[in-house]
């Protein structure tokens, strides 16, 4: 099973890379005691801690799938169930962001709605290659090793695909504010990224 190896940990490198999206979603900074902007940036991080936990658990199983010796079929499955697991906690974050309204900041209102129409476009983004890794040829190990390129060069662009609209949000008052959550923090705090 050796053809497919290599790919794969660029599979795992690449989404390694997009684990750290989420983790955008928590700021670190002292607080300006805002209650109102206190009460959002709570809402949001409650929302956002099961999903960074879902798209860890989802970057874990392909990670593991890379060390092991997988056959195609096993890889198939994995990462197909990993970019479902995925597209579900972006949408998801992005449901959160939209359900806690405007933060109470300048601009909050635009900043909020462009942050969950990238939230979704990620979404979809990992929908699609769901779909791709779908339809890879599991039967034939150069094709499905071919097939498995494409997947990591389209994630590796996910993954590098900025998060502005995130940051945008993130800006200023809204990440003190949420650098203080202890669901933001534990978010954040976890080992996400690591780089093979």
């Amino acid at each position: 099973m050796e053809g497919t190896k290599p790919v794969n940990k660029k599979l795992a490198a690449a989404l390694s890379g997009g684990a750290v999206l989420v983790l955008a979603l928590s700021g670190c900074g002292g607080d300006d005691g805002n209650d109102k902007l206190d009460a959002w940036a709570k809402q949001v991080c409650d929302g956002v801690k099961p999903q960074a936990r879902k798209i860890e658990a989802a970057n874990a199983a392909i990670q593991k799938q890379t060390s092991d010796n997988s056959a195609p079929e096993a890889v198939q499955k994995t990462d197909a169930q990993a970019f479902q697991d995925m597209s579900d906690a972006y949408k998801a974050i992005g449901t959160a962001v939209d359900n806690a309204g405007a933060p109470d900041v300048e601009d909050g209102k635009t900043k909020q709605t462009n942050a969950v129409k990238e939230l979704n476009g990620i979404s979809a983004s990992y929908a699609d290659l769901k779909k791709q890794v779908d339809k890879l040829n599991t039967k034939d190990q150069a094709k499905f090793a071919d097939g498995l390129k494409d997947v990591a060069t389209q994630l590796e662009k996910l993954s590098r695909s900025g998060n502005d609209a995130l940051k945008k949000l993130e800006e200023g008052d809204v990440g003190k504010a949420m650098a203080q959550q202890e669901s933001c923090k534990s978010a954040s705090g976890s080992p996400a990224v690591t780089k093979g």
